[in-house]
């Protein structure tokens, strides 16, 4: 892929995920203050071609991340992927069965502490309590 086409579907690719209602200090930016090089090459690689990749939709791979994260317990990182999730679309229901599935794999003491973030998280962008009774 050429250098320019990278760059601007990196770009594109971030702004669906990380421009939201609520500003987020995505890791880029602390990357960026070590050594600005690996950062932008991280951001390329990552964005630009794993996240920008068409296999899995952009909510579905979102779907991935919040599981990921949520049975490896890490919140900070969880808390992007979450806000990351809403901003393409990914309902909040969804993202809750998403963690409860991680109980089954990862212990429920990971699906309680990845809840929490999910409670923050949408407290934080005005959308808790949840609306009705989706499917189950």
């Amino acid at each position: 892929m050429l250098e320019k086409t990278l760059v601007e579907q990196t770009k594109q690719t971030a702004a669906k995920l990380f421009s939201g209602p609520v500003r987020l200090k995505v890791p880029y930016e602390l990357w960026k203050e070590f050594d600005p090089g690996l950062a932008r090459d991280l951001s390329l690689f990552i964005t630009g071609n794993m996240y920008s990749r068409t296999v899995l939709s952009l909510p579905e791979r979102q779907m991935v991340a919040v599981a990921a994260l949520a049975a490896l317990q890490k919140g900070e990182e969880l808390r992007i992927h979450l806000h990351g999730a809403l901003n393409v679309g990914v309902k909040p229901r969804h993202l809750a069965e998403t963690i409860f599935q991680v109980g089954v794999y990862a212990g429920f003491p990971a699906v309680n502490a990845a809840l929490a973030v999910l409670k923050d998280v949408l407290l934080e962008r005005g959308q808790w309590p949840l609306a009705g009774d989706e499917e189950r």
